[in-house]
């Protein structure tokens, strides 16, 4: 067990769900399990006609709060549950994924708790199979943000991403008006339009599932990189004409050091 060095924060952590029910409850328990104890969970769930809803309340859970009504997409129901959240630090945890290990939160609170002024902490992700997520098939090892990263094909893993609440309370929430590349665009603006302080932590902390919105077919990643290139040009800068193809080398990268 990790030691909590000073008086406790508390970590907010959203899912987002619909129709989630296949996997859903391994997200649930990997958060109930963890050794940090203030810890307020929050589902947001945009009206799931499964039994997502029945197999979330039958599990082990630290739920504080669950929302359950129709919405515009996952990035919407990540902007009300960050409105509804009273943690002092917000993640997410997407209902495909699960933690790497118990001890996650505890580490990440830890960052948080030793440095006041600290605004961001992410680490590593491993992409795990679909129906074995004890097989890797990618492991995203990301790295100190640089900056002008963002230019370069770079960004941090946005399931690995927790941020002081202050920071979308000053800044601002996901933008809608980028369906598939929410993530980005809001990572793009604090980091780089108004320079947050970050901390990468080496380790490994999300297992997720392949199969996401933007993978699923090239159509997709096509206009999830027109989305990126919009996504600078909505924040003041120039965009990058050669983005697309920054973007794809780090994941090929990625590929060849598994």
């Amino acid at each position: 067990m990790i030691e909590i060095k000073k008086k406790s924060l508390k970590v907010s952590i959203i899912t987002a769900t619909f129709n989630s029910a296949s996997h859903i409850a391994d997200c649930v328990k990997s958060i109930h399990f963890q050794t940090y104890n203030n810890i307020e969970h929050l589902i947001i769930d945009g009206a799931s006609k499964d039994k997502t809803l029945e197999i979330i309340k039958a599990t082990p859970n630290r739920i504080e709060k669950i929302i359950s009504e129709p919405d515009k997409g996952i990035y919407d129901a990540m902007n009300k549950g960050i409105q509804a959240a009273t943690g002092d630090v917000i993640g997410i945890l997407n209902s495909d994924d699960f933690f790497a290990d118990k001890d996650v939160i505890a580490k990440i609170a830890n960052e948080f708790l030793e440095d006041s002024e600290l605004e961001a902490v992410y680490t590593n992700l491993y992409y795990v199979q679909q129906n074995d997520p004890s097989k890797i098939v990618r492991h995203w090892i990301s790295g100190p943000f640089k900056k002008k990263s963002f230019f370069k094909g770079w960004h941090p893993p946005h399931p690995t991403l927790y941020l002081r609440k202050d920071v979308y309370d000053k800044y601002g929430l996901f933008n809608l008006n980028f369906p598939l590349a929410a993530d980005f665009e809001l990572m793009l603006r604090f980091f780089e339009k108004h320079n947050i302080k970050t901390k990468h932590l080496p380790i490994t902390t999300i297992r997720m599932r392949l199969g996401g919105a933007t993978s699923k077919n090239w159509e997709n990643v096509r206009k999830q990189n027109f989305e990126c290139m919009e996504a600078f040009r909505a924040n003041g800068f120039k965009s990058p004409v050669l983005y697309p193809i920054y973007r794809l080398l780090p994941k090929l990268l990625q590929f060849l050091k598994k």
